[in-house]
């Protein structure tokens, strides 16, 4: 009898660990993907912010007076 308790307990168990794991490595994949793509993100906007900093550094503004008749 003992034996039989213990088989169906495992059996019963089982199922609901191999979803929670399923989920969990699911779950991580997607924090890590996220993680990864806000990063790369907040690189390029540094980059593109520098690309503007010294392209408004490097030409000079020059303003022509305004010609009002």
């Amino acid at each position: 009898m003992p034996e039989e308790f213990w088989a169906n307990a495992v059996f019963s168990v089982t199922p609901t660990i191999l979803v929670g794991l399923i989920f969990w490595f699911v779950m991580r994949a997607i924090f890590r993907a996220d993680r990864t793509e806000r990063a790369i993100y907040s690189r390029i906007e540094a980059e593109e912010r520098a690309k503007l900093v010294d392209a408004s550094t490097a030409a000079p503004v020059t303003s022509e007076p305004s010609s009002k008749a």
